[in-house]
């Protein structure tokens, strides 16, 4: 019976006093300028919906469909919102068995301001076989009225014209060894293009740790985090990623260094020496810059409010110079000045995928936009907690189906569990006692 008072004794004892003192969402109230700022708007991939914000992180309007995961978003000229999405239970399936999944991206009119009632006005998707690892993780709007999109499924870059026709496409396979069938495997989860210049886009290759630059007609012209054969490539190999199908010993890949950045998301091209990237697995946001030929953290934060970020997945540099990130896992979205302080947020539900501050959006290679310099700000500001082997896996399942409280950590997974042991250990004996007692 003594094993079962300290089970729920320390169970309930580090969840109460964890919840009275640990770290709780900012109050906007008294925000700087916080009546300046525009509205903040969020793909949410749990969660299954697009919201919109406003200065002080109340929800205006919310869009979303049964079955249906939201990713990028960005506002065009009109007010509409463009969005990447993946839904199931489909039944035009193509060359896979119904019911599948189809993915591409949804146009959605929020209505007036005054009385919203968000409706999708257009949408362009193709099947495929299942919603897991197989998205349209980003799309964007070209000059030429196409939109380019990343094809997670097929292990692409693609544009396709107003009217659904394919204009041009690059494939993965162009530069990674492939498997006989990238459907079948999360092989190298390109989420993210962004255009950078004329026909010129950047690509994030979420598993291969590199940003590529990639020029239309010419293929890849430059990588950011390239392999130099130092690092250790067994990072990129996780999870049935990146790995050299040509030698069934398992060769050498192209894996880019996991310090500078680890299964990244979403990077913000700030000009040629300069990007912003969600260092995914690294819990952070750092700036690089490329000095001598090797790019390297010039800035970078890893915590907001006392709390450490926890897939990080979104970070866009705001022309006053603080940062807006998308904090996944910790169902948030959070504005950091230079310094690393923290003086807006907005909890947006489970697993935000990406924001967009109105009207700046993300923008791309503007020379005016605030970049850190190297040698006052290097390093990253903030502690972010180190995550228990095996526990930090059970919290990422754990906040996908709930949304957790900010003070809830990785380690009360541990000690319910040891709880649940102990409970069930000392049941256990105390059933086995009142057998043998005559």
């Amino acid at each position: 019976m003594a094993l079962v008072l300290v089970a729920v004794v320390a169970v309930a004892g580090s969840l109460a006093v964890s919840a009275a003192t640990g770290p709780s969402a900012i109050s906007n109230a008294n925000a700087n300028d916080s009546a300046d700022r525009g509205k903040t708007v969020v793909g949410m991939q749990a969660a299954g919906r697009v919201s919109m914000f406003d200065s002080n992180g109340s929800r205006l309007w919310t869009f979303g469909t049964p079955d249906t995961d939201y990713f990028d978003v960005t506002v065009l000229d009109n007010g509409s919102v463009l969005t990447g999405y993946i839904t199931e239970g489909e039944q035009e399936c193509g060359q896979y068995e119904a019911p599948c999944a189809r993915t591409g991206f949804q146009i959605i009119d929020p209505g007036p301001d005054a009385n919203p009632d968000p409706q999708v006005t257009s949408e362009w998707s193709f099947p495929v076989p299942e919603m897991l690892n197989n998205e349209v993780h980003d799309v964007e709007p070209l000059p030429s009225g196409e939109f380019i999109m990343t094809d997670m499924a097929n292990e692409r870059v693609f544009t396709v014209a107003p009217n659904g026709t394919t204009t041009w496409q690059w494939n993965a396979s162009e530069r990674y060894d492939a498997p006989d069938d990238p459907v079948s495997t999360d092989w190298l989860h390109i989420n993210d293009v962004d255009r950078i210049g004329e026909g010129r886009y950047m690509v994030s290759v979420r598993n291969a740790n590199q940003l590529l630059i990639i020029q239309r007609g010419e293929g890849v012209v430059d990588v950011i985090n390239e392999d130099t054969g130092d690092a250790d490539d067994a990072i990129c190999k996780e999870n049935n990623g990146l790995r050299d199908f040509s030698n069934d010993s398992g060769g050498d890949v192209l894996c880019g260094d996991p310090e500078v950045m680890n299964h990244q998301h979403n990077p913000q091209y700030l000009g040629p020496d300069a990007i912003m990237v969600a260092d995914s697995d690294n819990n952070r946001i750092v700036e690089l810059h490329n000095e001598s030929g090797g790019w390297d953290v010039a800035w970078g934060v890893d915590s907001s409010n006392d709390r450490g970020y926890s897939w990080p997945r979104d970070a866009d540099r705001l022309p006053n110079g603080n940062t807006l990130i998308t904090d996944s896992r910790n169902d948030r979205v959070v504005e950091v000045t230079p310094n690393g302080t923290t003086i807006w947020t907005a909890d947006t539900g489970r697993w935000p995928y990406e924001a967009e501050r109105l009207p700046a959006q993300e923008t791309l290679n503007d020379s005016s936009l605030p970049r850190m310099n190297a040698s006052a700000d290097s390093g990253t500001i903030g502690g972010a907690e180190t995550s228990i082997p095996f526990v930090g896996q059970a919290y990422a399942g754990l906040s996908y189906v709930v949304s957790l409280p900010l003070w809830f950590a990785p380690w009360h997974i541990a000690v319910v569990v040891v709880g649940l042991l102990l409970t069930i250990v000392g049941g256990g004996l105390v059933w086995s006692g009142r057998r043998r007692a005559p």
